[in-house]
């Protein structure tokens, strides 16, 4: 029995290295549209907030 529990350690390392790996090479681009988005209204905001002010 003992023989079987050191067997099944590296099935389970092997088992949780591959869910982390899947995890690791996800595919992320899907955030970009969102975050360029965000940024552009970022930037309208900015020139909005310094348009109407004139240097003395």
């Amino acid at each position: 029995m003992a023989a079987l529990a050191w067997l099944l350690i590296p099935l389970f390392a092997a088992f949780g290295a591959a869910i982390w790996g899947g995890w690791a090479a996800r595919n992320r681009s899907t955030g970009d549209v969102t975050e360029l988005a965000d940024y552009a209204r970022f930037r309208e905001a900015m020139e909005k907030s310094h348009s109407g002010s004139q240097p003395a």
